[in-house]
């Protein structure tokens, strides 16, 4: 069965559940070597688990990151929003000995490669400001320049470290879209909350797949990419072909 969910205001909806395997199957099956469809075929028919060898759970070698191919850049001007419905065209999945390594794979062959150095754009909901403040240390550490909303900049400061503020598309320009358009910005998180900041997230959004800029709108996506970018500077990827693991 594959069940699809919603959460929303932390109630859990059940969208559909339909007797199908999922692209999740195929994902897992390469990640363990273990042919799963056929066996589940196989166990239909009358076949046990046993008889198919299939008695414990399979090893896993390392890091296997899925992630899904978005259509946006060929529709420019539409608004990068997620929701409930399909919007994937594809998925692509990145191997490592380590997550960071196996998530920088992954956004590399969906089309979405992290930066290494150059200047991030951070614009949080207040919500998120305390989390957030852990990944824009790590980002300078890592020697990246920060920027931020006057909001988002103003808790980073407090905090001691080094952000320069810069306006919001409701504020005028100069402001974030304008840099982003100039190419000044290579990496941008950014989680509204309200329908003024969902306003300007929108024209951020635009502007990011427009001009190629990697847009990150959760913060353990955000997490995950610093973890990702370090793992690009601190060591040199290889290739692990799925035949021999």
């Amino acid at each position: 069965m594959n069940v699809q969910y919603a959460i929303k205001d932390d109630e859990v909806y059940v969208l559909e559940v339909t007797p199908r395997a999922s692209r999740t199957v195929p994902f897992v099956s390469k990640a363990t070597g273990v042919p799963l469809a056929r066996l589940a075929a196989l166990v239909m028919v009358g076949h046990t688990l046993e008889e198919l060898g299939l008695t414990r759970e399979p090893d896993v070698p390392g890091f296997f990151v899925k992630e899904a191919v978005l259509p946006f850049k060929k529709f420019l001007g539409v608004d990068a929003l997620l929701g409930p419905e399909m919007r994937s065209t594809g998925e692509v999945m990145g191997v490592g000995w380590r997550f960071g390594e196996a998530f920088s794979k992954a956004q590399l062959a969906a089309g979405d490669r992290l930066p290494t150095e150059g200047t991030v754009f951070i614009s949080v909901n207040d919500f998120d400001k305390g989390a957030a403040l852990k990944i824009a240390r790590d980002l300078h550490r890592l020697g990246f320049r920060l920027l931020a909303t006057r909001g988002t900049a103003a808790f980073f400061a407090n905090a001691g470290l080094p952000v320069e503020p810069v306006n919001k598309v409701s504020e005028g320009s100069p402001h974030v879209v304008d840099l982003i358009r100039r190419g000044e910005i290579h990496l941008i998180i950014n989680t509204p909350l309200g329908a003024t900041a969902h306003d300007d997230g929108r024209s951020i959004r635009v502007a990011a797949v427009r001009y190629g800029v990697p847009l990150l709108t959760t913060l353990s996506a955000a997490q995950a990419a610093v973890n990702g970018i370090r793992a690009m500077r601190e060591a040199k990827w290889d290739v692990r072909p799925l035949q021999v693991l």
